[in-house]
């Protein structure tokens, strides 16, 4: 018998939230740019009307249950009275330089029944810390080991409950002690102590099937993505997916209103990530006044409303168990859209599924799928029928709905597109001689991986090449090695690369040789996934 991997009571209370907000705010937001650069002055940064009640409001209008707040970004600007640095709140103007911006939203958060989040950035350009918070020296890293240890300890210690911590990138600092004391049921993305992960792209986009567990060794390494779902894996690590209001701006910048996102497409996103079993994290940007710009606010409060409006009221709804559920009506009713929910306490169950309708005494087929997890939204043309029935055809162990509902929404079925194809870059080439020993080659990728998203790693023989034999492919960030983020596949030409968080100069090296008595030439190319 499969043993199926089970989440604990954290993660079943965090896929209940279904949708949260991100709020990004940063000197970045000052200069026009979406990573601070240092060049405004902190005496520039006086956010007068901030109110993090607007904040809660917003939040609201789209139904999220959490704001996970960006206490520091990778430029090191802390909006809490720290004692670890001198570059923050306390150096500005703003609330006569007592201001505390953690303190002022945990408030709110309490007030209104909302979860706070924390993202506190590893990344940070005042102590030379790069990606995973690594250091290019041992004294820098001492150092700066210190003073996030310290920043950590202050954000968990001082404000409350803290419902998630997010350290974007990884993070190569032991910090299992302090997350224990003081948040042990906080949900943690990425690192070691993960108990989430990320899906793999900003477009909010989880793929499908998007299984929740995935193998140990993928758990382990801190950054596994959407990409490493292993229906029979054996930890539960379920998918947060994280997108922008504006496109592509996770910081507010001047003149990008019309990158707004129209409705219909946060709606397309609605259900590649909700509607695929995955939590959606929806950033939102206050601008230098401290507020979320009205044009924002009002789009926030029309995707509420959408999804209120489809999925508010049911037509009927049921539960059960075993392998046939049904769900009759009290009469004929025109049906567009079915929610399938499983009782995932015990796992995720079920494999494969059809949904079909009663048309006149006989069952037709309505759609098919294979995972559904917490949730799964499955929309197709309209059809009129007598009662639904939902059929397990595959499964790991008997079957648990803990909700199945129909729903007449008026719209013409929902036609996912197709992920786009990207055509590949050129990132390198290698010549290596037979019998040699190892060779190491260094591939400047900054302009290809432009994204954080996930990449492919493909290593081509030139015709009648030798192939070779790959030691460890590795990512460079800063002129840090990275360790992780390069990822062998089972086809050996193929690797897998996350890039999680932003960055300047980043590089692959490649350590190969050629495997054979024949000389080895090829080239290295990267496609966007």
């Amino acid at each position: 018998m499969v043993e199926i991997a089970r989440p604990i009571r954290s993660q079943v209370d965090w896929h209940d939230m279904e949708t949260e907000m991100f709020v990004c705010l940063d000197p970045a937001t000052w200069q026009d740019r979406q990573r601070d650069n240092h060049s405004t002055p902190l005496d520039a940064i006086n956010p007068k009307a901030l109110d993090t009640e607007q904040w809660i409001e917003v939040a609201r209008s789209f139904d999220a249950r959490q704001i996970v707040l960006v206490a520091k970004h990778a430029g090191g600007f802390c909006w809490w009275q720290t004692k670890s640095s001198d570059y923050g709140v306390k150096e500005t103007p703003w609330r006569g330089g007592k201001g505390d911006l953690v303190s002022e939203l945990a408030t709110s958060c309490r007030r209104h029944g909302m979860r706070l989040g924390i993202y506190l950035a590893p990344q940070d350009s005042c102590f030379n810390a790069g990606l995973a918070g690594r250091c290019p020296t041992p004294r820098e890293q001492e150092r700066y080991t210190l003073v996030f240890r310290r920043q950590l300890t202050e954000l968990l210690s001082l404000y409350g409950d803290v419902a998630e911590v997010w350290f974007d990138g990884s993070l190569a600092i032991d910090v299992a002690d302090i997350l224990q004391r003081y948040t042990p049921h906080a949900m943690i993305f990425q690192g070691p102590q993960a108990t989430l992960r990320w899906v793999g792209n900003e477009s909010g986009h989880a793929p499908y099937p998007a299984w929740n567990a995935v193998r140990a060794r993928d758990a382990r390494t801190g950054v596994a993505t959407a990409a490493h779902g292993a229906p029979d894996g054996d930890v539960w690590l379920p998918i947060e997916a994280d997108t922008t209001i504006r496109d592509h701006y996770w910081f507010w910048n001047r003149n990008t209103e019309h990158t707004l996102k129209s409705l219909e497409r946060l709606m397309r996103v609605y259900y590649r990530s909700v509607g695929h079993g995955a939590v959606l994290l929806l950033n939102s940007q206050p601008d230098t006044t401290g507020l979320i710009p009205d044009p924002d606010v009002k789009r926030a409060s029309e995707f509420g409303a959408e999804i209120r409006r489809r999925f508010g009221q049911s037509l009927a709804e049921t539960r059960g168990q075993g392998n046939r559920i049904e769900l009759p009506f009290d009469k004929a009713q025109t049906v567009d859209h079915v929610v399938s929910m499983e009782d995932i306490t015990l796992g995720e169950r079920i494999r494969e599924y059809v949904i079909e309708g009663n048309e006149n005494g006989h069952w037709e087929e309505l759609v098919k799928g294979t995972a559904v997890g917490h949730k799964k939204i499955d929309a197709f043309a309209p059809r009129t029928v007598s009662a639904l029935r939902f059929r397990t055809l595959r499964s790991a162990a008997a079957p648990i709905l803990r909700r199945l509902a129909a729903y007449q929404t008026g719209l013409t079925l929902v036609i996912e597109r197709d992920a786009k194809i990207h055509d590949p870059f050129l990132a390198g080439q290698w010549e290596a001689q037979a019998g040699t020993a190892w060779s190491t080659l260094d591939m400047n990728i900054t302009r290809i991986c432009d994204e954080a998203r996930q990449y492919e790693i493909e290593l081509k023989p030139e015709s009648d090449s030798a192939p070779i034999e790959v030691r460890s492919i590795c990512l460079v960030e800063l002129g840090i090695e990275a360790p992780g983020f390069a990822m062998a596949t089972a086809e050996p030409s193929i690797w897998k690369l996350n890039i999680t968080a932003y960055g300047s100069e980043r590089a692959l090296r490649m350590i190969f040789r050629s495997r054979g008595d024949g000389n080895s030439s090829g080239r290295v190319r990267i496609r966007k996934q």
